[in-house]
């Protein structure tokens, strides 16, 4: 087999660079595997020796796929720590499935949350440690410490003594953690209704986050990055940049998992789930192998068809313009659904009409990308068509979701005008 290769070896080269240059597009931030191990596939295929290489690259696919990611919440009761929860799931707090608000806690056992379309994404909602009669090592050791990638402590008012110890505890574990402070929205309007004439939105967020910091320094200990943030608005205040925060300081392997699970708070973080969903997909399809030969498309098997159709669900499901989150909008703002999918490309791909078949139809989806972004990889090798459309749907979703989160900021704005 290595002699086999051995002739074609600059072209292999050829390969190796390609692959290696197509990461080097992607911030560290947004990156899915190591450099490691780009670096292992990279030296595979420059040898010519493609098995190890397609080996090496579904290695990672299958760590990335079956990365588990466990975050703990605690906090007070009326803190908005099961808001919080249902935020970061995408749920509203009346949908099946969601976390208890405003119900006061009773039990002191911790309840974990999946994420319904990233199941591997759990969120641990723990009792507050004010709420029992643990101290904050023996509350660690009861609520399984080990288990969780990191903790968000959240609060209401003022970080309390106990958040304080559970944090130093947390720390001396090394475990990251990270303070939030929620409901500024409705510090903000009751300051707002009281001092109509003197209010000053950035002064008020200055002295909640001032007033939170004081708890810090009244126990001699330097103050952390304190987080301000609304449950009801999430695309304001500092819920991005807590966002941005905590998907930085996991490492690689876990990172694809949970930006997928974020919600769209800004279009920035639509680009970032496109980035790594772009990377996901170059790696299936050098894992899959590939095609010495000029694609064209041909004929598409129907379990293809069948591999687009799940592919298309999965995107729409990430990015929250899939048919149950876009039935629930409408709802919400009192529309017909339909009116919500003509304003989109991805919720029609499927649908059959009498116009053309629908190999004819992806048939023209697959030109059309390839006239507006050429033939990946290189001369001599090229991506198998059926990636190419992955490529194409992923662009497609992407732009529905910016399309939606501009609606959902148009109409949030006028609401609150």
């Amino acid at each position: 087999m290595g002699q086999l290769f051995a002739s074609q070896k600059p072209e292999y080269q050829d390969l190796a660079s390609s692959f290696t240059a197509y990461f080097k597009k992607f911030k560290t931030q947004t990156g899915i595997i190591p450099q490691e191990t780009i670096t292992s596939v990279e030296l595979s295929l420059k040898n010519g020796n493609i098995q190890e290489a397609n080996a090496a690259i579904s290695n990672a696919l299958r760590e990335i796929d079956s990365t588990s990611l466990n975050v703990a919440v605690t906090g007070e009761s009326g803190s908005g720590k099961s808001s919080f929860i249902n935020t970061m799931r995408g749920i509203g707090h009346e949908e099946e499935g969601a976390a208890q608000v405003g119900v006061v806690e009773m039990t002191m056992k911790r309840y974990p949350y999946k994420h319904p379309n990233i199941p591997n994404v759990v969120f641990w909602d723990l009792p507050g440690i004010g709420t029992t009669n643990f101290p904050p090592k023996d509350y660690l050791e009861k609520m399984k410490f080990n288990e969780y990638d990191f903790f968000i402590i959240i609060c209401a008012t003022r970080f309390k003594n106990n958040d304080i110890e559970l944090a130093k505890a947390i720390s001396m574990l090394k475990k990251d953690y990270y303070f939030v402070r929620t409901k500024v929205d409705s510090d903000l309007r009751n300051e707002e209704e009281c001092k109509p004439r003197t209010f000053d939105r950035e002064k008020v967020l200055q002295q909640i986050r001032s007033n939170c910091e004081m708890n810090f320094k009244e126990s001699n200990i330097n103050e952390p990055p304190i987080y301000l943030i609304s449950n009801r608005n999430i695309h304001d205040y500092d819920f991005p940049v807590l966002m941005d925060r905590l998907v930085n300081d996991l490492p690689v392997h876990k990172r694809h998992t949970f930006m997928l699970s974020l919600p769209n708070i800004k279009d920035s973080a639509i680009e970032k789930k496109r980035q790594t969903l772009k990377q996901r997909i170059w790696l299936e399809a050098f894992a899959n192998d590939l095609l010495s030969i000029i694609p064209s498309l041909m004929f598409l098997l129907e379990s293809d068809v069948q591999s687009l159709k799940k592919s298309m669900k999965h995107y729409r499901s990430v990015f929250g313009v899939d048919d149950a989150s876009l039935q629930s909008l409408a709802e919400d703002w009192e529309i017909p659904v339909d009116q919500l999918e003509a304003m989109m490309k991805s919720p029609h791909v499927f649908k059959t009409t009498n116009e053309e078949t629908m190999n004819e139809r992806l048939s023209r989806y697959f030109q059309e990308y390839c006239q507006a972004n050429g033939h990946l990889v290189t001369k001599n090798f090229y991506l198998k068509e059926l990636f190419y459309l992955k490529f194409c749907f992923l662009d497609m979703v992407t732009e529905d979701a910016n399309t939606l989160l501009k609606e959902i900021c148009s109409r949030n704005n006028l609401d609150s005008n």
